[in-house]
C-alpha cells in the first residue's frame, strides 16, 4: 500500500477504480426509516446514467483498489503499477453519511479489491455497513459486493445489513475464467451465490409467518458478466442468465461491454469502441427472459448462436414465426400480445384491460402505448390491418432493422422528448 494521502485523494482514486462495475441498480428495496436517517425506496436511487447508457450510483466506491488477484481484464489487477489505497470502515461510513446529509447521494454502492484474503476483506466491508446501520442508524440503500471465496457466515452477515448483495461472475464460461482470471475458481463464485439465493428464499418464507424475522438482502442479489473479453457466444450467455434467474433467485444480471484497460495478449485486440450494441441486444434478450416468457432456446439456438445486431431479438423471433401473425388484438391472449413487436408489458396489460369495455380499433392502440411503427405489421384490430406490407413480405426485415448511429448510444437529453421510447429501450433494454 502506498502513501494514503488525504481522504479526498483516496476517494478520487477509489471512485475511479469502481467505475467499471455497473451492477448498481437499487430497485426492489423498501426500507422504512425507524428513528434513524434515510429511506430506501422501491423505485430505486440510481438516477444517473453514463454516456453509454449505464446506470451509476452517486456514491459508488471501492473500499480498496489493492488486490491479490491478477485478472487480465481488471484495472486493479495485482501486476498494474498504480497507486494503491484503502479506506477504513469508519471512513466509508463517514463519507456516506456526509454525502447523504448534504443531499448528494441516496445510498451506497460498495465494492472492493481483495486485500490479504477474501475473509479479511469481507470483514472490512461488513464493518463499514454495520457502522452505517447501527452507529449512524442509516436506513438508506446499501449494495455491497460479496468477495468470492469468503466464508459463508460472513456472506450471511453482509446480507443482513445490505439491501442488495452481488457476486460478480465476470466471465461467462469456465474456460474464459481459467484463461483471464486463473486465480479465481468457478466454485468460489457460485457457492456464495447459491447461499445468498437460498437465504433470500428462506427469509421471504419466514417473514410471511413472522415479520420479526430480520430481512436478508431484500433487494435481492445481482451479478455482472463481461461481454466480449473471452470467446463465448450470445447463446451461452443467455442460457447462463436464464439459469441464474431460475436456480439462484437472481434479481438482475448486468452485461458489461468489455473495455480494454490493460495490455495483455490473452485479451481481444483493442478496438475503437466497446461492443455496446452487443451489450444492448443482450439486455433486450434479458427482458424477454424476465418479463415476456421467452425461453433461451426460443431467442437463440445452436445454428444461430449470436443475436442479430441489426434487429431487436423480439422482432427477430417474430420474423421466424410468421405463421402466428397477424394476431387480432381483441382476441389474442396476453401471452401472445407480449410476443408482438411494438407491444410491451405495460401496453399488453392496457390492451387486456381496455378491451373489457369494448373492441379496440387501430387508432386507439397508440394511446395504449403500442409502438405502431413496429406492431402494425403483426396485428389487426376489428379485422383491419394497418400496414402496407404483410408479415411474410420480403421487405419487412429491412423496415424493422435498426440503423443506429454512434449518437444513439450516447446519453439522451433530459429535455428532449423526441424518440423517448427509443432511448428508454437503449438504457434499459425494455422492448
Amino acid at each position: 500500500m502506498t502513501d494514503p494521502g488525504s481522504l479526498e485523494e483516496k476517494l478520487a482514486i477509489l471512485a475511479e477504480g469502481a467505475k467499471y462495475d455497473i451492477s448498481c441498480a437499487s430497485s426492489g428495496s423498501s426500507r422504512r426509516n425507524r428513528h434513524g436517517i434515510g429511506n430506501a425506496a422501491s423505485c430505486g436511487i440510481c438516477h444517473s446514467w453514463t454516456a453509454d447508457g449505464r446506470c451509476v450510483s452517486l456514491l459508488k466506491i471501492l473500499l480498496t483498489n489493492a488486490c491479490i488477484y491478477d485478472c487480465a481484464y481488471c484495472i486493479n489487477r495485482r501486476s498494474n503499477d498504480t497507486r494503491r489505497v484503502i479506506l477504513t470502515p469508519a471512513e466509508v461510513a463517514e463519507l456516506t453519511i456526509g454525502f447523504y446529509r448534504r443531499n448528494f447521494i441516496e445510498g451506497l454502492f460498495l465494492s472492493t479489491g481483495v486485500v490479504r484474503n477474501p475473509d479479511y476483506t469481507m470483514e472490512l466491508l461488513i464493518e463499514a455497513i454495520r457502522t452505517l446501520r447501527e452507529t449512524y442508524r442509516f436506513n438508506g440503500y446499501i449494495h455491497v459486493k460479496v468477495v468470492p471465496g469468503a466464508d459463508l457466515l460472513l456472506v450471511e452477515r453482509a446480507g443482513r445489513y445490505a439491501d442488495r448483495v452481488s457476486v460478480n461472475m465476470e466471465l461467462p464460461t469456465r474456460e474464459g475464467l481459467a484463461l483471464l482470471a486463473p486465480d479465481k475458481s468457478r466454485e468460489a463464485i457460485v457457492t456464495p451465490m447459491r447461499r445468498v439465493g437460498a437465504l433470500i428464499v428462506q427469509t421471504k418464507a419466514e417473514r410471511k409467518v413472522s415479520r420479526t424475522v430480520p430481512p436478508f438482502a431484500p433487494a435481492g442479489q445481482s451479478t455482472q458478466l463481461i461481454v466480449g473479453a473471452s470467446g463465448e457466444n450470445d447463446l451461452q450467455i443467455v442460457r447462463l442468465s436464464a439459469g441464474l434467474y431460475d436456480r439462484l433467485a437472481m434479481k438482475r444480471v448486468y452485461y458489461s461491454a468489455f473495455v480494454p484497460v490493460n495490455r495483455d495478449n490473452r485479451l481481444p485486440a483493442p478496438v475503437d469502441t466497446p461492443p455496446l450494441l452487443r451489450e444492448h441486444r443482450l439486455y433486450q434478450a434479458d427482458w424477454l427472459l424476465r418479463y415476456y416468457g421467452f425461453a433461451p432456446d426460443e431467442i437463440l439456438d445452436d445454428d444461430r448462436p449470436f443475436l442479430d445486431l441489426t434487429l431487436d431479438p423480439k422482432a427477430d423471433w417474430a420474423l421466424r414465426h410468421l405463421e402466428l401473425f397477424p394476431v387480432e388484438v381483441n382476441r389474442a391472449p396476453y401471452e401472445i400480445l407480449l410476443r408482438v413487436p411494438g407491444i410491451g408489458v405495460r401496453s399488453a396489460e392496457r390492451i387486456v384491460r381496455a378491451r373489457r369495455g369494448g373492441h379496440l380499433a387501430l387508432d386507439s392502440l397508440a394511446k395504449l402505448g403500442v409502438v405502431m411503427k413496429r406492431a402494425r405489421y403483426f396485428i389487426t384490430a376489428r379485422g383491419q390491418f394497418a400496414a402496407d406490407l404483410s408479415p411474410d413480405a420480403a421487405g419487412l426485415r429491412s423496415r424493422l432493422a435498426e440503423r443506429p448511429t454512434r449518437d444513439r448510444w450516447n446519453q439522451p437529453s433530459l429535455f428532449d422528448d423526441h424518440g423517448r421510447g427509443d432511448w428508454r429501450s437503449t438504457i434499459t433494454g425494455e422492448l
